[in-house]
């Protein structure tokens, strides 16, 4: 039985609680089913087919905002987010993914959208009947956003995208497209603007699936002359920076919490484990060296679910939270990797043998520790902003 202890903390209330537990017993019944087929057909259907198991479930209405538009809130309740994700991953990773992926694909329209825009898409993103995508990484333009190339160009009441963009999660499965491109009203980040783009947008290719160590839709897209209307520009031109960075304010958080999920998942499997194979006469866990690697799991897990929850819960009251989310995100995923790496040792051979569930988080945790901001970001987001932080002070002391 995995702890739920972090559900009592102040920084939740009851009703995150009953979210959780319920959100646990539904997954417990619908996301049994492993999947053994890695294709990239299999994966897609897979997706496919959680995206409609979560939004009849009633759980991708926490992934937007707007109540009016099928949210459960006015706002996106980050807690709820990072706890629902926190509950899939334990369960599944793809199941998860998924989640995210429609909050991450969504979540600016909910934020900056008009209400025509929110009214297109985020019931659609809710019901779980079309797969949103966020659209920002470049071949040479990942962790350093203000460098992306993709051009869109005004030609009188549309916008016409030149570009690539790469490692696109729900790239060739989703239905609308959440697409930064640099319009150049300025250098460097400011002078980048959002567009939504649907799939079968003319001049939108798909031209390329990429495989990955942990199965997920994965796509590199082309831009050729594709044409799309200003009413799909999402908020004010040159503003596109600003959206991608209030976006991942609120799902950089809620990776911390995959993370967290993905490592108590390994600290069960290690105490089952550990618990019942017996060495040399005794349990494995009876074995001091095993003690030490459980007691460092254990509390690197609450370490990092308090950073993860401040965060969530700084957001949600409406506090900036730039350097508090990297620090939960650097910490949580780096721990996350640590623990699951001691659960693999602590299963031996068997840890690694294909379709066992530590060696599936081994996979899982990887990518985690770079997509929406690498470790080393993170790093460099928390130092300048502790900098600021300094800098300030010093000029406020005079």
């Amino acid at each position: 039985m995995i702890s739920c202890s972090h559900l009592d903390w102040p920084f939740l209330e009851p009703r995150h609680k009953a979210l959780a537990t319920e959100l646990d017993l539904w997954a417990g019944r619908a996301l049994s089913e492993e999947l053994k087929d890695h294709s990239v057909r299999a994966v897609d259907n897979a997706c496919r087919k959680l995206v409609r198991q979560l939004g009849e479930g009633g759980w991708l209405k926490y992934a937007i905002g707007g109540t009016a538009y099928g949210a459960s809130a006015d706002t996106i309740d980050t807690r709820a987010v990072c706890l629902i994700r926190e509950t899939l991953a334990r369960h599944s990773g793809l199941a998860d993914f998924v989640f995210a992926m429609q909050g991450l694909g969504s979540g600016a329209i909910s934020i900056f959208g008009s209400h025509e825009q929110k009214q297109r898409y985020l019931p659609c993103v809710a019901k779980g009947t079309e797969i949103a995508a966020f659209a920002i990484s470049e071949p040479d333009a990942g962790s350093d956003v203000a460098a992306l190339q993709c051009a869109a160009r005004k030609d009188g009441d549309s916008y016409v995208i030149n570009g690539e963009k790469t490692w696109i999660s729900n790239g060739g499965i989703a239905d609308f497209y959440l697409v930064f491109a640099r319009t150049g009203e300025a250098a460097g980040a400011k002078g980048i603007s959002a567009f939504i783009v649907d799939a079968n947008a003319h001049g939108l290719e798909i031209a390329e699936r990429i495989e990955v160590m942990a199965p997920h839709p994965l796509a590199r897209l082309v831009f050729k002359d594709c044409r799309v209307s200003t009413t799909q520009r999402l908020g004010d031109s040159g503003q596109g920076f600003k959206i991608a960075m209030s976006t991942l304010d609120i799902f950089r958080s809620s990776v911390a919490a995959a993370a967290l999920g993905f490592a108590r998942c390994a600290l069960h499997e290690a105490l089952s484990r550990s618990t019942s194979r017996k060495m040399f006469g005794q349990a494995l866990a009876d074995f001091q060296l095993t003690q030490a690697k459980l007691a460092k799991m254990a509390t690197d897990i609450d370490c990092a679910a308090l950073l993860t929850y401040r965060a969530a819960w700084l957001k949600d009251m409406g506090c900036p939270v730039t350097v508090e989310a990297a620090m939960a995100k650097m910490t949580a995923t780096e721990i996350a990797q640590q623990a699951i790496d001691s659960a693999v040792q602590i299963f031996g051979a068997l840890g690694v043998v294909s379709g066992q569930a530590v060696e599936r988080l081994y996979r899982e945790i990887r990518p985690l520790r770079i997509y929406e901001g690498a470790t080393e970001v993170q790093q460099l987001i928390i130092a300048r902003g502790i900098i600021k932080m300094h800098q300030e002070r010093e000029r406020e002391r005079g």
